[in-house]
Parts: C-alpha cells; structure tokens; sequence
C-alpha cells in the first residue's frame, strides 16, 4: 500500500468513526492504541471512562483489545477517546430536526425522550398527540422506541423541547353544515333588509319650479272657496236682492205735493 493511500485512510477517518484496537503502552498521560493505521492511537487519561482515573492500568492492560471511537485526527496522531460519543452535538441539533430515541421518563406534563443527545428533551403533553390527552401514559410508556421534532433548544439551560404531534398527518376539523335561517323572527332582518332597498330604489317625484308651486296654491285657495257652505252664500244672495228690492220701491213711492 502507497504512502498516498494510507493518508488518504487516514485522513477519511471522521469523528465518532468506532474502532477497534491493542494497548501497546500506557503512560502517565494516557494509553497507546494500535488501531491498524499508520499513524498510532493516543487515548488520554480523561477520555477512558466517564469516572475520574488516577492511573490507566486501572482501566486498561498492555495487550488488551479495547473499543475506541475517533476525535480528532493531527498529524502525528489519531486522538482517540474509550468514552462512547453523543449521537448528537448540542450544535447538531436545531429546530426541525427528526429524531428517534426511547421514553425515559414519564411525568404528568409530559415525557422524556433519550436520542443520544446530552439531555433528554421533553415532549410536553400538548405535544404528544393530535387529539387531547390528560396523561402522557395514554399514548406512551416507559422503554417505547419514539419519533418526534425538535422544536427548541436552549444550550444554556440545557433544554430540549420535542413534539411527537408534529411528524402526524393533522386532523380535519369537523365543520357542521349551515342550517337554513328560520321563518319569523329569523328573519326580520332580512325583511329589514329588503325594504330599505325597496325604499331606495323607488322613484322620486320630480322638483316643481316656483312658477309650478304659485299656480297650485292659486288652485287650493280657489278649492278652499268653493267648498264653504252654501248657508253663506245663499244668505249673501238674498241680502243682495233685498237690497236692490228697497231701492227700487223708493223710487216709484209718490211725494206729497
């Protein structure tokens, strides 16, 4: 094999890459791997085991197979680490990410779900299903293979917020059909309605001139005389004729000679 290709083996070597390889040496620092690569595996004291180590024959023996997993890879080295790494960073999760984990834990607001990630996050009881639930321990229980988004991260207070509700197909909401409005009181507004669009759309009466309005008060005043009681007019006429009677009589009587 080519020099060329063994950097290129090397080299290809990504993160959290699970392999398998013999303490050689152990030192103060740490542990000496040999990982079948061209360049050696270095464990450090801190990365075999999650506990606190004051030496490494404490872990590990010269010639024992161990399992490590890839951190980083220099030069002059693989840095190798005995500690299984988080399937997820806190920088790998974000909004809208699909996980898959196991319940953990159930409490009455909700469920914690393990995805590999350093803390579990919640599925809150709103968020577990479509429909409404009182209790997590309706849908899910303790040990059950899950899928949900993440909805929020909060790396601070190391929080993770997840909905199961998110991945289903959302509900159709039932909407009752309209019922026919009811004759009576139903319906005064309607009524109301259509007579004021009757009261508008009927036609107005033309505007008389001034000439127009002298003429028909000239006939009303004429209308008004000729509806007063004939009583009056008749006595009118009589006392007229008497009068012309008594003229007339004077005028024929003989003077005294």
């Amino acid at each position: 094999m080519t020099e060329a290709t063994k950097s290129a083996q090397v080299s290809a070597l990504e993160p959290k890459t699970k392999l398998t390889g013999k303490v050689v040496k152990t030192t103060l620092a740490g542990v000496l791997l040999d990982i079948g690569q061209e360049l050696p595996g270095v464990i450090h004291i801190s990365q075999l085991q999650k506990e606190q180590v004051n030496k490494p024959e404490d872990v590990v023996q010269i010639g024992q197979t161990v399992e490590a997993w890839v951190r980083r890879v220099k030069k002059d080295r693989i840095e190798l680490t005995m500690i299984e790494p988080l399937a997820m960073e806190w920088n790998e999760i974000k909004p809208e990410t699909v996980v898959k984990g196991k319940v953990v834990r159930l409490e009455t607001y909700g469920a914690f779900v393990d995805f590999g990630a350093e803390r579990p996050g919640l599925v809150h009881v709103s968020e577990i299903s479509q429909g409404y639930i009182k209790s997590p321990n309706e849908v899910v229980k303790e040990g059950d293979e899950v899928e949900a988004m993440v909805l929020e991260v909060n790396r601070r207070k190391k929080q993770i917020r997840l909905s199961m509700k998110a991945l289903e197909p959302e509900l159709e909401e039932y909407k009752p059909a309209k019922k026919e409005a009811r004759k009576g009181r139903n319906n005064r507004g309607s009524r109301k309605e259509t007579f004021a669009s009757e009261v508008q759309d009927e036609p107005k009466e033309p505007e008389m001139t001034a000439m127009q309005i002298a003429w028909q008060e000239a006939l009303d005043r004429a209308n008004e005389r000729d509806k007063e009681p004939k009583s009056k007019r008749v006595k009118a006429s009589s006392n007229e004729q008497e009068d012309i009677l008594n003229r007339t009589l004077e005028k024929r009587l003989p003077t005294g000679s």
